[in-house]
């Protein structure tokens, strides 16, 4: 079988298909990705095919990143498809054409903000499947917001009536976001609701965890086995966005110096800027950037943004979680995690240091968050993850 992945230049929704891509090819099948190339290097491993698609031109993906990051709510989901998603689409779909013609795949797999894989998949008559990276759109994200709604679908009827696969003027009548042969969710039912209907054909296979970039000279010996460990992290695209949250997280490790080490993955300038006397507390191990999968299973909790990668990586290791969900489908997943006890909230914005404080205490120290952090553990373990994906995917051929 030669299965190709369609994927944005995006570390969470690359890292899943990294982890099925290996396991495909340890059965015996030929493997191949395409997306943005540049970005892909940095991404994938470095044995992997990459066929190129919608290259970076003027100022990149760098630049959309830094018009985007201080983006909240609607305005956030605005850019979001209007100078993210849909021109993505347009700039991959010569590329992911030819990469499919030139592959011939006998399944693709797009990414739910890789659109180009669907269109041309469906233009070329090749069986495509969804990997949905996160499950924010599988919970009826705009069910409270109809208008907002039918704004996304617009998009994505335009998108299609412009690149001659829908009706013009008309609802589509299929979903680039969801294929009717597989929806491959990197979750679980315990996690996304136990109580949400899905069709047969929506697999969770809980994470999939594959190969990452090294991330060198992480100073293991620093760090307290006479303290609990806690890695603060706000994922790879919004540390520059954090500095009034870095604030409260070294007050917070101010008041629990005795009890608690914080692994802060930020920028250490950023940190420094909001530091007290520039410089950090004693109990804070302060990193650019950490092997988040090497450093979980030496922690006793994670604070992050709700990032669905980081989320699903901490409970995957039990580890209760304190979320501070920023944009997009981050407050889906952080309502997730509450709702599956496995957490604890606080606001991005407008955290203090003594809320952030109270937040890490009672994640720690009560054992309701612990034990819903390792009821969601065991469902990803009974879920499967990268074998099951690649059964799912053998059983289609």
């Amino acid at each position: 079988m030669r299965v190709l992945f369609t994927v944005p230049p995006l570390a969470g929704h690359v890292n899943p298909t990294v982890a099925v891509g290996a396991e495909l090819a340890a059965r015996g099948h030929e493997i191949a990705w395409t997306g943005p190339a540049g970005a892909l290097a940095r991404l994938l491993p470095a044995q992997a095919r990459v066929l190129p698609a919608g290259e970076e031109t003027g100022g990149g993906y760098a630049l959309l990143h830094a018009r985007w990051r201080d983006l909240r709510g609607v305005g956030a989901l605005r850019f979001l498809w209007e100078e993210a998603l849909v021109p993505l689409a347009r700039a991959m779909v010569p590329g992911v054409t030819e990469a499919v013609r030139s592959f011939r795949p006998d399944l693709v797999v797009a990414d739910q903000q890789a659109l180009a894989g669907p269109l041309a998949a469906r233009r070329l008559g090749v069986p495509w499947v969804t990997s949905a990276s996160t499950s924010a759109e599988l919970t009826r994200p705009f069910a409270d917001f109809p208008k907002v709604g039918e704004w996304v679908a617009g998009q994505v009827s335009g998108l299609l009536e412009e690149c001659g696969a829908g009706a013009r003027g008309a609802v589509a009548d299929w979903d680039p976001l969801f294929s009717d042969r597989l929806v491959l969710v990197f979750s679980s039912r315990e996690l996304v609701g136990p109580d949400e209907e899905f069709p047969s054909h929506y697999a969770f296979v809980g994470p999939a965890f594959g190969a990452r970039p090294a991330a060198p000279g992480f100073p293991w010996w620093r760090l307290d086995p006479g303290r609990r460990r806690v890695l603060v992290s706000l994922g790879t695209l919004n540390q520059e966005a954090g500095g009034r949250f870095y604030g409260a997280v070294l007050g917070a490790a101010e008041r629990l110096a005795g009890e608690v080490q914080l692994v802060l993955a930020a920028p250490a300038a950023l940190v420094g800027a909001v530091a007290p006397g520039g410089s950090v507390p004693a109990n804070v191990l302060l990193r650019e950037s950490v092997p988040q999968l090497e450093l979980l299973p030496h922690l006793d909790a994670v604070v992050c943004h709700g990032g669905h990668n980081t989320v699903c990586e901490s409970l995957a290791h039990g580890l209760p979680l304190v979320v501070a969900p920023i944009r997009d489908d981050q407050p889906i997943v952080a309502r997730q995690v509450v709702a599956a006890g496995a957490g604890v909230r606080v606001r991005f914005g407008r955290t203090r240091a003594e809320e952030l404080r109270d937040a890490l205490t009672a994640v720690l120290d009560e054992p309701g968050p612990r034990r819903g952090a390792r009821r969601i553990q065991a469902s990803f373990a009974a879920a499967g993850g990268a074998a099951a994906a690649a059964d799912r995917l053998e059983k289609l051929l």
